[in-house]
């Protein structure tokens, strides 16, 4: 289980607002205040019904102390961990309105984001005997971006830039405007930061011999077949240059990430991590 440094709370609030926000509307829970004694207090479970990995435990215990600060979260399995149908993966403890207003919320977080968890547990599985990693990329549902960026780490991924000030990433658009892959390269070296990384998307061998020269730090092999990745990787292992990191992106999927894997290259970027993943079914029961 990966050991991750909590979200700060100034990255982590805005969002539970919002959901809480969204899901209150302009009365709260009519439902529970109508039915539920304000002084009725109850001990809850949260419990896996499926198998898989867990994540976005901060955000459900921050929904919740956003609710009602005297209700207690106590967390049973952490982001990270795998889980079975049927594991307690958290209780929940304190007035039952606070408890029931929270429920959704907490849930959509934890659902949501144990599915992205879960789908990148099992890309890295695949690919595990090899030297690549996983990562995620910018394809995140607006405004989650930080907590699915996180339920990828703790599937065992790697996160690639948080937002395009991250790093300079030159892809196909940019090389199209510019007039070519050499024009591209020079104006970004010329004018980068001495901090920040250069990457730069090849969609041929032809295009990556012209960008070796340039010393880029990452280049991304874009739609490149398996066959076409090995030559990839051979072409940078004989440049007697600096070599980059090697990344294939574009058809990967979980039929074919391992022969991608295979190849040689370092880093395997799937945008389905966070934009295809399906929702961990986790539920709130009273035993």
């Amino acid at each position: 289980m990966p050991d991750l440094p909590l979200l700060p709370p100034s990255v982590i609030e805005p969002i539970i607002k919002l959901a809480l926000n969204e899901d209150f509307g302009t009365a709260g829970d009519v439902t529970a205040n109508l039915l539920v004694p304000a002084e009725e207090t109850a001990h809850l479970y949260f419990k896996s019904r499926d198998t898989g990995v867990i994540a976005g435990m901060q955000a459900a215990q921050m929904t919740y102390s956003m609710v009602d600060p005297s209700a207690k979260f106590m967390i049973r399995k952490g982001d990270g961990s795998r889980v079975k149908s049927g594991d307690v993966v958290a209780e929940i403890s304190g007035p039952v309105r606070a408890l029931l207003m929270a429920e959704r919320t907490a849930l959509n977080f934890l659902g949501r984001l144990s599915g992205v968890a879960t789908l990148t547990s099992q890309y890295a599985d695949l690919i595990a005997h090899t030297k690549a990693r996983v990562a995620a990329t910018r394809k995140t549902t607006p405004g989650l971006r930080a907590l699915e960026k996180r339920a990828v780490l703790a599937g065992g991924g790697a996160t690639h830039r948080q937002s395009l000030s991250d790093a300079i990433m030159i892809k196909d658009n940019h090389i199209a405007l510019a007039g070519g892959i050499e024009n591209a390269l020079s104006q970004i070296m010329a004018g980068a930061d001495h901090m920040v990384r250069v990457s730069v998307e090849v969609d041929t061998l032809k295009q990556l011999e012209k960008a070796l020269p340039f010393a880029p730090h990452v280049v991304l092999l874009d739609n490149m077949g398996p066959d076409t990745l090995r030559k990839a990787v051979k072409l940078v292992e004989h440049f007697e240059g600096p070599k980059p990191v090697l990344e294939a992106s574009g058809g990967v999927n979980l039929s074919t990430v391992k022969a991608i894997a295979e190849t040689g290259i370092d880093i395997v970027s799937v945008g389905a991590l966070t934009h295809s993943a399906i929702n961990f079914d986790i539920g709130l029961d009273a035993e």
